[in-house]
């Protein structure tokens, strides 16, 4: 009986796992606007109503595909902040940022799935917002030892409210940071956000294509923004 049911969890499995690729499929064709069931159905080769014993609709299935997304890519955020652990940090901002944009330039249909254009009618639930935290994690990680931060007065006091309303994402920064940190959350999410803002501006121009015939390497670029970001806030 136990193998039994042991089977049919991994037939569930290996069946969802088919729905998922042949989403992403349709997503690095069409985008993620046009993803629904009934498409994914017939190109497996099955009606429609049977995809509704694996995913219970359209936003259930692309909710799975953005966590799937994060994680991978935040395992690979990881693993380079890991195998460069002990360089200078700001070859550690390097890896991570490298890292970031390899993952994007791999599969641009997954991270534009993250970070294009939003999905109409779908609303991300709020296990997606942990997931993109856990991107961010080794960023805040490194960025955090800067010793010369920016004033970004304005900034700061934004972040400063949204932390002051949500709770969770203090508590995400000291978790992050560790009891020992002494960089303030609304100082270590300045800096944060400002990487985000760069790297996203630079993956996201290459992501769709618009560097090509302009002459300029991608790497060189996002090189470039990530050393400016570290004389900012000062890492060796």
């Amino acid at each position: 009986m136990a193998e039994a049911v042991e089977r049919r969890k991994r037939y569930r499995q290996q069946v969802r796992d088919e729905i998922k690729q042949v989403a992403l499929g349709q997503i690095a064709r069409d985008g993620a606007a046009a993803l629904t069931l009934t498409g994914v159905a017939k190109e497996i080769g099955v009606s429609g109503p049977a995809l509704y014993k694996y995913f219970a609709g359209r936003d259930d299935l692309l909710t799975e595909l953005i966590v799937d997304s994060y994680s991978s890519l935040a395992e690979a955020l990881r693993a380079a902040a890991t195998a460069s652990t002990g360089s200078p940090a700001r070859e550690r901002l390097h890896a991570v940022a490298g890292a970031y944009r390899d993952w994007a330039v791999a599969q641009p249909h997954r991270y534009l799935l993250l970070a294009g254009t939003p999905v109409p009618r779908y609303d991300a639930p709020a296990e997606t917002v942990d997931k993109a935290r856990a991107v961010l994690a080794p960023l805040l990680e490194i960025l955090a030892e800067g010793s010369s931060w920016p004033r970004a007065e304005s900034l700061r006091a934004e972040l400063a409210a949204w932390i002051a309303e949500v709770p969770a994402v203090a508590e995400w920064v000291r978790d992050a940071l560790g009891p020992a940190a002494s960089t303030p959350p609304d100082v270590a999410l300045a800096g944060v956000v400002t990487a985000w803002v760069r790297l996203h501006g630079v993956v996201s121009i290459e992501a769709v294509g618009l560097f090509s015939g302009m002459g300029l390497r991608p790497a060189t670029v996002l090189a470039l923004e990530m050393d400016a970001l570290a004389d900012a806030v000062g890492l060796a």
